[in-house]
């Protein structure tokens, strides 16, 4: 574990409670983004759910991890839809595919979800579910809450803000007009997510004065070599490098409330795929008053540090593997976590 440089101890989370957040709802389970993947994740023990928002061609917030939908909807059964294959340039990447943008939320609620990862997680519940719409997903986490006796927060993400800005579908100002509609988000705790910087600068002058005191903003951070896809459209030299340095994480302290990095710049991978020692990244992230909260947790072996599988078989579940990688992050201080298996993430915090 990171001990810190002001004293010889042991990192601690700088949160009164470190949180389980559902990535994706509880998508090792069940397909992600879709009610039934975040009632599971509630039922599993969830703090927060996390809804991936993209647009529709009729501006309705939806949730779905990419715009690009051919890989998490039947889209391609449908006959009507094939015309509307296409590529496209989504921050700097060419992608193919159906997009988003280019359907109506009544032409996305003929499509059904399905799993984006058939080969190792299964097709048996492809078919079953909707795509859901943000307000949607506000209303069942409120049923949800009353039903379980506890408040469960939501943690949405503005994917591609720039790419749907210049397309004319602006979230930021949609996304706080919705919280702000519902009871529900207008006093639950939310944690707005965004792996661009300008949106959360933005959502931060306007959540200035304390109107929205329940709503907190969380930069993600991409893998060293990468840049925001606004500071990509803009021409900058910004990248996540430099955003992840001391002085750095001084900067994003100025406008969000904790950094969302991936866990191998937290406690990255050394020789024989074994968790190597912790980097300095949380324990600056704290000294600079961010808390970090990581992503992803993922139950199967293809995910884990190579001497905690379970067998050979890179797609063998493996809880116990999962358990103990989660509680080495938590010994390095994380303050949250995402994880795709929220009773694993659950049990691996209480038996800390």
């Amino acid at each position: 574990m990171h001990m810190s440089a002001a004293a010889d101890t042991p990192e601690k989370p700088i949160a009164a409670k470190v949180l389980v957040i559902g990535h994706r709802g509880a998508c090792a389970l069940l397909p992600e983004h879709t009610l039934a993947s975040y009632a599971r994740a509630i039922a599993d023990g969830a703090d927060f759910i996390e809804p991936d928002l993209v647009m529709t061609k009729d501006g309705v917030m939806v949730a779905r991890h990419e715009n690009e939908i051919g890989s998490t909807t039947d889209v391609a059964a449908h006959p009507e839809f094939y015309a509307r294959k296409t590529s496209k340039s989504i921050d700097g990447h060419a992608v193919s595919g159906w997009f988003s943008e280019d359907f109506t939320l009544a032409e996305l609620k003929t499509l059904r979800a399905r799993e984006r990862l058939p080969q190792l997680r299964g097709t048996l519940y492809d078919g079953r579910f909707q795509v859901a719409t943000l307000d949607e997903i506000i209303d069942f986490v409120a049923l949800e809450s009353t039903a379980c006796g506890r408040v469960i927060g939501i943690i949405p993400e503005i994917k591609h803000g720039t790419y749907f800005r210049a397309l004319g579908l602006p979230m930021e100002d949609a996304l706080l007009a919705t919280l702000t509609a519902h009871s529900y988000t207008s006093a639950a705790p939310v944690e707005i997510q965004s792996f661009e910087v300008g949106n959360l600068k933005y959502l931060r002058s306007k959540l200035a004065g304390g109107r929205h005191g329940n709503i907190r903003l969380l930069q993600l951070l991409g893998d060293a070599d990468q840049q925001p896809g606004d500071v990509i459209a803009a021409g900058g030299g910004l990248g996540y490098a430099q955003m992840m340095t001391s002085v750095g994480l001084r900067d994003i302290a100025a406008y969000a409330d904790a950094i969302g990095p991936n866990i191998r710049t937290i406690i990255p991978l050394g020789p024989g795929g074994a968790l190597a020692p912790p980097t300095p990244l949380v324990h600056d992230a704290h000294a600079a008053g961010l808390e970090v909260h990581a992503y992803t947790f993922r139950p199967e072996n293809c995910f884990q540090p190579e001497n905690l599988w379970l067998g050979d078989d890179p797609r063998t579940f493996n809880e116990a593997g999962s358990m103990v990688e989660i509680r080495a992050y938590l010994d390095a201080g994380i303050d949250a976590f995402f994880t795709d298996h929220p009773a694993i993430g659950r049990k691996a915090l209480c038996r800390r």
